[in-house]
């Protein structure tokens, strides 16, 4: 490799043992590697670019630390990083091909994050999502059916369990009490970008728990309205967290009172519209879809509940910002977070909308499009928030919040 070039990865500050470093991470999940580089690392690597030579780059890294960088030890950084699946090359490509057509041929949605993200064993599993439940931050454990008016919608997020486990428990423990669907309609935020505003997929979701189906006829529904297209994004099902979470806790807790289906679809950002200042529903492609979303769930005939699996603000360094967060600034994304929610609790789509793309996304809402979704083809609603959270990290703070529609 004459002209090293990295693949698109994530890349963000962190600390470890005190010493400042540099996160790598690949978002679309070929490689399960997450490599932390000191800085003078970091500066030879943010070189591979295609454009700078081995040459070009030990010049550089000799002008910036007044050392030699090595051939052997450049060669040496180059090698980690391609069997680490973090360069472009023919060795990459075929990787991706092999993976990709791995996902193809199966009939299942492997489970992509148990062992890492949450516990693969069930027993495990299942103790950890009963510390959700736990007060003083949980809801306390769930109550038998309520008979109260039926849930027909749910905003939860989908942060790791870790940072957001209590959040997801006042959610569940809702859907539990006071939802009787046997068919959920799953609106996933989708983190690594499709050709489409959404994408399907017909496999059934592997959980530790068992797989949950797919209802296969619902989605056929949704691609004899709007088109095959659907389908042409499908790999992005591959390893999206935004379901997955979804399935693993509907399987856990719900499936094991009653059978039960999901409909999982991915919703990728809507940052063109907001560049273009468009509201969704002018969008043919956002409009027809919907249309077909309501058409399928009343074709079903099925008791139907929709969730959509979204966060809210994305800030700090780790995303983007040039300062760390600080207490002043989680007080005015929760105040903002709040009013912003109000649109949604109203049911409010379009002021939904338009609170973000008034600032321009500053606070990059990541679940814009799922909650945008749920809440057009719910309408008319009108929603109850149960719970709002933070996780402040200086670094990256995420905000998220669990609400229902009856």
């Amino acid at each position: 490799m004459d002209h090293p070039k990295l693949r698109p990865v994530e890349v963000f500050p962190a600390e470890v043992g005190g010493q400042q470093m540099v996160c790598l991470r690949d978002p679309y999940s070929f490689s399960d590697r997450v490599l932390l580089l000191p800085h003078p690392l970091f500066f030879i690597v943010s070189h591979f670019d295609g454009r700078h030579s081995l040459l070009d780059i030990q010049a550089a890294f000799a002008r910036r630390y007044g050392e030699l960088l090595f051939r052997e030890k450049l060669d040496e950084i180059i090698q980690e990083l391609d069997t680490a699946h973090f360069l472009e090359g023919a060795g990459f490509e075929a990787h991706r091909e092999q993976v990709e057509a791995d996902f193809a041929r199966s009939q299942i949605r492997r489970a992509a994050l148990a062992g890492k993200s949450y516990e693969a064993d069930p027993e495990r599993l299942g103790i950890q999502i009963d510390g959700f439940f736990a007060p003083p931050e949980g809801p306390g454990p769930p109550l038998p059916q309520d008979g109260g008016p039926p849930i027909r919608g749910a905003v939860i997020p989908h942060i790791d369990f870790a940072r957001g486990g209590t959040c997801y428990g006042w959610a569940y423990k809702a859907l539990m009490e006071s939802c009787d669907a046997d068919l959920f309609v799953v609106l996933g935020t989708s983190h690594t970008g499709t050709k489409g505003f959404f994408a399907l997929t017909r496999k059934d979701y592997e959980t530790p728990f068992g797989v949950i189906p797919t209802d296969r006829s619902f989605v056929d529904r949704l691609i004899a309205r709007c088109g095959p297209t659907l389908l042409w994004d499908e790999q992005a099902h591959r390893a999206e967290h935004s379901i997955e979470f979804q399935a693993t806790l509907l399987q856990g807790l719900l499936g094991t009172q009653r059978a039960i289906q999901m409909v999982p679809i991915l919703c990728l950002s809507f940052q063109p519209l907001i560049a273009a200042r468009t509201p969704p529903r002018r969008d043919s492609t956002v409009a027809a879809f919907l249309d077909a979303l309501r058409e399928a769930i009343a074709a079903s005939g099925r008791r139907c509940c929709l969730i959509a699996s979204a966060d809210l603000a994305h800030v700090g360094p780790r995303f983007g910002d040039p300062e760390p967060v600080d207490d002043l600034q989680l007080k005015e994304i929760a105040r903002r977070d709040l009013t912003m929610l109000e649109k949604v609790v109203g049911g409010d789509a379009e002021g939904f909308f338009g609170a973000i793309e008034a600032e321009g996304d500053r606070w990059r809402i990541c679940g814009l499009s799922s909650i945008y979704t749920l809440l057009g083809a719910l309408e008319p609603g009108q929603g109850k928030l149960l719970k709002y959270s933070q996780w402040p990290d200086p670094v990256g703070t995420v905000t998220f919040a669990s609400i229902i529609f009856c």
